[in-house]
């Protein structure tokens, strides 16, 4: 699937993916790209790539990058490093980056606090149309007809550095769950998990986060604990171990069972 053998040159061989349109929300807690559409951004990638159609070997067959200069005005660096100064600035939470995943910990840094250098680089994590095809149809969505590029663009990653920077640990751990849960099935590789808890041991990425948004999101959301029946359900520990993780429980025990 590196090879664009089936795609004539200069045509459309990498396609944005529905996962990485989240970039334009202006909630998602990542890079939030700005100043150029959806489309734009598809058709600058495709001209990169036709410029030196090369692509680099990611964690899995299916998975490969481009890692080209920075070319998002204002784009800063998704991580910093951890230091004794900033420490207690970090910030917990259980999310799932789609409704069908299961929440998982993750921590940043707010970026109102934490200042981010601009991004040298951005680095374009694609996965093939054959995996894509996959994960679609074992979370249950419909895969849309006709034909597609052979790659799809599922992230854009700014950094200061022109190689890719480690998955993340929880990211490798959830992909071992299978493509059920959201993850890609690929299998451990504990060589790859040990770089991974060695970088994000050391850095945090920096990120929005709108307290009141989500207090509100998740005391409204307890009417699923309103009964005695959905304590059996999976979705309501999910709540309450996030509510707990943000110290949210003692304000949402005596809110759980006004509805």
């Amino acid at each position: 699937m590196s090879s664009s053998a089936n795609v004539e040159k200069g045509g459309k061989f990498i396609q944005l993916d529905g996962f990485a349109k989240r970039q334009w929300d202006p909630e998602y807690k990542g890079l939030v790209i700005t100043g150029m559409t959806q489309e734009e951004v598809e058709a600058k990638v495709n001209e990169i790539y036709w410029e030196n159609p090369t692509l680099v070997d990611g964690y899995a067959p299916f998975c490969k990058h481009i890692f080209v200069p920075n070319f998002l005005e204002g784009a800063l660096c998704e991580a910093a490093p951890i230091t004794d100064e900033n420490r207690h600035l970090l910030l917990s939470e259980y999310q799932a980056r789609k409704p069908e995943e299961l929440p998982v910990l993750v921590r940043w840094f707010p970026k109102e606090k934490v200042k981010a250098p601009l991004a040298t680089h951005l680095d374009l994590i694609l996965y093939s149309r054959e995996q894509i095809i996959k994960e679609t149809q074992a979370m249950g969505k419909e895969v849309p007809e006709g034909e597609a590029p052979p790659w799809g663009l599922i992230s854009i990653k700014a950094q200061g550095i022109d190689k890719e920077i480690p998955m993340q640990p929880i990211t490798m751990m959830r992909n071992t769950l299978g493509k059920e849960e959201g993850g890609s099935g690929v299998p451990m590789d504990r060589a790859k998990y040990a770089e991974s808890v060695e970088y994000w041991s050391k850095h945090a990425t920096i990120a929005d986060r709108d307290d009141q948004r989500i207090a509100r999101f998740q005391l409204r959301d307890l009417r699923l604990i309103a009964s005695p029946e959905s304590w059996r359900d999976y979705s309501t520990v999910t709540l309450l171990a996030s509510l707990l993780s943000q110290s949210l429980w003692n304000e949402a025990v005596g809110t759980c069972f006004v509805w």
